[in-house]
């Protein structure tokens, strides 16, 4: 297992010192993987956060949580200015859990099933078209950033959030395959999904994610592509570790 964060502790590579940490928070590593529902990029973020010792971003689960708030408190997902001030309002920890799975905590309250359901995955799709509502969680995104590192999962990572990030990732598979492991998740987590269903719900998210004016789902100019249809979580980990060690060390 390798800890890059003791690396950075003893070699001061990217210039930290007690003093200026916090003034140069732009200087922490950042690992951004961005790509379509199904890609593996979840998964592949929770697996490197831990072996890195890095803390997690998972931004996918920002929107999920907003939209279950929203929709806990009976208000409009196309009511701008009251998402903005949920948004403002949320309490929000990411904990990686060893079965590859992330704990969720909305205001210290465990909503990780609730918000993976895929009535709540479309919910958090249109919500995620509003650029008042991109804007107010921007900020609140780009705090993760901490010593010694960030991992984080989303569409917009490189391209808007942390474009001067370290090290971006792009991860895509085909629909069928992506599909596929959607439903697999869902029965695992003892959701009752239908395969068609999920295909046909994950092709719609596709097209909203990819035409949404607001930071579109594309490929940052400077990421690195990987296809994972026919590979393994275990050949994407190591591809990546490979990755981020010639990259930070």
């Amino acid at each position: 297992m390798i800890y890059f964060c003791h690396k950075f502790r003893i070699s001061n590579a990217f210039g930290y010192n007690h003093t200026t940490m916090m003034k140069a928070n732009e200087k922490i590593p950042v690992i951004t993987i961005d790509g379509p529902s199904g890609s593996g990029k979840g998964t592949l973020c929770q697996i490197l956060a831990r072996k890195l010792n890095w803390h997690l971003l998972d931004s996918g689960a920002i929107y999920r949580v907003l939209a279950f708030a929203a929709f806990q408190a009976n208000i409009p997902l196309m009511q701008d200015d009251l998402l903005v001030q949920i948004a403002g309002d949320m309490k929000l920890q990411f904990k990686p859990q060893s079965d590859n799975t992330l704990k969720v905590l909305l205001n210290n309250q465990d909503v990780s099933k609730e918000i993976r359901t895929e009535a709540n995955g479309q919910r958090a799709s249109v919500v995620s078209t509003s650029a008042q509502v991109r804007e107010a969680l921007l900020q609140k995104q780009r705090d993760f950033r901490q010593f010694p590192g960030l991992v984080t999962d989303g569409r917009d990572m490189g391209t808007t959030v942390f474009p001067n990030a370290g090290l971006k990732l792009f991860l895509s598979a085909s629909a069928e395959e992506r599909a596929k492991r959607r439903y697999e998740q869902l029965i695992n987590q003892g959701i009752n999904a239908n395969l068609a269903q999920v295909l046909d719900e994950l092709l719609v998210r596709d097209q909203r994610d990819t035409a949404r004016s607001a930071s579109p789902l594309q490929v940052a100019a400077d990421a690195i592509s990987i296809d994972t249809t026919k590979l393994s979580i275990e050949q994407v980990v190591e591809q990546v570790m490979g990755l981020a060690k010639a990259r930070f060390t």
